[in-house]
């Protein structure tokens, strides 16, 4: 049986392991556009900020392709699928022949259109070779500019605040973290970041930048502008796709994979950042671009493709972060739709800086976010992911002395 593994981020590595495990004896090749093993990506703003060192990074052995029997092809995309002829090519000129093809090829950084991107000392925020490039660049640079209120750009923000320069926030949006919590929630978080020496600004884009040969300004979409010598990237992520064929595989945001993580095309799975399955709490398609779920998606696909039937039972958003004095847990539907069928209950001490928002569906939580006071929170997201009846009044869920373990007990008996 020959594989190939288009991917060598988590969901490819824990698909090759599953392969092995399942199939000593098939021909495994990964492929993948850096050139080292499998690492943490979540970890890099780590490196950013000087906590950890780049050599922490690594998850495998430099050996572990050796050790594995995996044949990599690493430094080079790949560029296009043959489905006909069970055949990928790669940016290098390779083709390789399939039986069975996995596509974990993550996601890019979501593009920003602004004029003067080619400058030097902008970047993105997404592999460790970004941040190689940021930490290069920091050498005399005293003003950053992060596009981008989300995880990436919090991170960012964070890690150039740690080294020293001056950072200023960009947000198209009314609020930090949008994509994540909810407005209460992220006014909370944008106070944080502002009496921590955050310029936040929302509300307003980049829309160019000027410099000479390295950027030096930026243009607001609100016709200021903002002196910087370093900028960051950081609106988000989409499935890294360009090559799939759509008329063969059925595409929507990421692609469409079943149960098994098998696409529309027989032979061909996707797992990770670029797969879209089923939402536990939404009950819908949806991509959900986190690191737990790459890691059950890829081992999954690598079970059925080696043979071994498993089913995987969808996916569930879910974030911890910490913003300086604030914990942050969300998972589920945070902000749902103006319907009927979800009700909601909140918890909001602005002077003790607590917030707790729980969001139901009929008697089901579908959803959470919690400022401080979160060490309760795996058993809701066990309590979302599990379905379990919520059969107590909600209001009781509010009360600080509240033992969410109940939720689960009730089940249990």
């Amino acid at each position: 049986m020959k594989y190939v593994i288009a991917g060598n981020g988590v969901a490819g590595m824990r698909a090759a392991e599953s392969i092995r495990q399942f199939d000593p004896a098939g021909q495994i090749t990964m492929i993948g556009d850096e050139a080292g093993p499998p690492y943490c990506r979540p970890m890099i703003s780590l490196v950013l900020e000087g906590a950890v060192d780049a050599d922490r990074l690594p998850i495998r052995s430099p050996r572990f392709y050796e050790e594995t029997n995996i044949r990599p092809l690493l430094g080079s995309r790949i560029t296009k699928i043959d489905v006909a002829r069970r055949s990928v090519a790669t940016e290098a000129g390779d083709a390789i022949d399939y039986d069975k093809l996995l596509i974990a090829t993550g996601a890019d950084p979501r593009p920003v259109k602004a004029e003067g991107l080619d400058l030097e000392n902008i970047s993105y925020m997404r592999t460790q070779r970004h941040v190689q490039s940021m930490l290069a660049g920091l050498n005399g640079a005293q003003n950053a500019l992060v596009l981008g209120g989300g995880l990436v750009g919090f991170k960012a923000a964070y890690g150039l605040m740690r080294r020293g320069l001056n950072v200023t926030m960009l947000i198209r949006s009314g609020y930090p973290l949008s994509m994540q919590v909810d407005e209460a929630a992220g006014q909370m978080v944008r106070e944080e970041l502002i009496s921590r020496g955050l310029d936040v600004r929302v509300n307003v884009e980049a829309v160019g930048f000027e410099g000479n040969a390295s950027v030096r300004r930026a243009f607001l979409s609100d016709s200021s502008e903002v002196a910087c010598d370093l900028v960051v990237i950081g609106k988000g992520v989409l499935p890294a796709l360009s090559f799939v064929p759509r008329d063969k595989i059925d595409v929507d945001l990421g692609i469409v994979v079943n149960g098994c993580m098998e696409t529309s095309c027989p032979g061909v799975y996707a797992a990770g950042d670029v797969a879209e399955y089923v939402d536990i709490a939404r009950k819908t398609p949806w991509v959900n671009a986190i690191w737990p779920e790459a890691v059950s998606q890829g081992k999954i696909a690598g079970m059925n493709m080696a043979g071994r039937k498993v089913s995987y039972p969808g996916s569930l958003s879910r974030n911890v972060i910490r913003v300086f004095d604030l914990d942050i847990m969300t998972g589920g539907v945070v902000n749902p739709p103006p319907d009927a069928l979800y009700k909601t209950v909140v918890y909001h001490h602005p002077g003790q800086k607590l917030y707790r928002k729980l969001v139901f569906q009929g008697e089901h939580l579908v959803g959470l976010a919690m400022v401080n006071r979160i060490e309760q929170g795996g058993v809701l997201l066990s309590a979302i992911a599990s379905r379990t009846p919520v059969r107590v009044p909600r209001e009781h869920l509010l009360e600080p002395g509240f033992n969410y373990g109940r939720l689960l007990w009730r089940r249990a008996g």
